[in-house]
């Protein structure tokens, strides 16, 4: 096989794990019964779906600015999920369950 053949079936597996995994997180936001779980799915199962799709666009990539941007993009999102989850479980926590 030719380095072209192996990085496209690297690159074709590991967007597909990525989206099983975002798939993960949406039926989690919509299956578990509280909040906090909800959270946990969304942002453990995002964040790896999102790396896995990173990870299997850089072997495309035709510079080394382009690999580097798509780096910095997941690490922005897992700085920003990680942010937002823990506001929005303070909250949750703060106002306490609603009957």
């Amino acid at each position: 096989m030719t380095t072209n053949v192996v990085a496209d079936i690297f690159t074709i597996v590991a967007i597909c794990a990525g989206a099983f995994f975002f798939l993960a997180g949406s039926v989690g936001l919509l299956r578990f019964p509280d909040t906090f779980t909800r959270l946990h799915a969304l942002t453990k199962a995002d964040n790896l779906g999102l790396g896995l799709v990173v990870l299997g666009l850089l072997p495309q990539v035709d510079s080394l600015s382009t690999a580097c941007k798509l780096v910095l993009v997941w690490f922005l999102v897992l700085l920003g999920s990680a942010t937002v989850s823990q506001l929005i479980a303070r909250a949750v926590r703060r106002e306490g369950p609603k009957p």
